[in-house]
């Protein structure tokens, strides 16, 4: 007697999609046809298909299966070796639970890294984008000082992602003059900041480049001005505090 494939995966408890690509990959052994073309499986073929489907619902991954061939000669190994691979899944999955729970708490969006939940819905969409293009290659100290830095609210903020493009020059003036407090006691209290490329486990140079594209693609034309004004003030700031610190250093 000879089952078709149907048959066959009905028996196992299996489908057949999952019989075809079992043959695919070399899982499962293709069976002779009969004359009239359909595959004929065998006793030989419900086993071998039960014993995949078995591993499968282990948590083996199917590209171990024919590892766990030898698994007869030493069980308690291999055995072994799967509950470590699956408890390590475990955690992991533990660990997302725990993410998605802090993210629904704070109804924040699921691209939100998790630690910045909290503020998520003070961000506007620009903070967002900023936020995720960050965390490619600021490092995680870095990164820790940025989200401490947004918590605070800054009614400047606001104004500046509400800039048009065609802003003329005092008004450009102005706001970077109302944002420079916030950005010399950012300096002060997040140093990191300062040079936040600095650190970057990619390097300084893939940083500061990304950071370019960033501010190019995401900022119009008024807010770039605003955020040269204001690095230009704080580079005077700079300048100032060495002329001041310079006599006492002097011999």
């Amino acid at each position: 007697m000879a089952w078709s494939t149907r048959q066959l995966a009905e028996l196992a408890g299996s489908t057949v999609k999952a019989i075809r690509h079992y043959h695919e990959i070399g899982l499962l052994p293709v069976p002779e046809r009969a004359s009239n073309g359909y595959k004929q499986y065998g006793a030989s073929h419900l086993i071998r298909l039960t014993q995949i489907k078995r591993l499968t619902d282990l948590g083996v991954p199917l590209a171990q299966v024919a590892a766990m061939e030898n698994a007869d000669e030493d069980p308690d190994e291999a055995i072994r070796v799967l509950d470590a691979e699956l408890e390590a899944t475990v955690d992991r999955l533990n660990r997302v639970r725990a993410e998605l729970a802090v993210l629904v708490r704070h109804r924040a969006p699921m691209h939100v890294p998790t630690e910045f939940a909290p503020i998520s819905r003070t961000l506007s969409e620009t903070q967002h984008r900023l936020l995720l293009a960050y965390s490619t290659v600021f490092s995680e100290q870095t990164m820790a000082e940025y989200r401490r830095a947004l918590s605070v609210p800054d009614d400047a903020e606001d104004d500046f992602d509400a800039l048009p493009a065609d802003a003329d020059e005092d008004t450009i003036d102005r706001l970077a003059e109302r944002m420079l407090p916030r950005i010399r006691e950012i300096q002060r209290e997040y140093p990191r900041l300062i040079d936040p490329a600095a650190d970057s486990p990619l390097g300084p140079a893939v940083a500061a480049n990304t950071m370019a594209h960033v501010v190019v693609e995401f900022y119009n034309a008024a807010q770039i001005k605003v955020l040269q004004r204001l690095n230009g003030l704080a580079a005077q700031d700079a300048d100032g505090d060495v002329a001041q610190k310079a006599p006492e250093s002097s011999p």
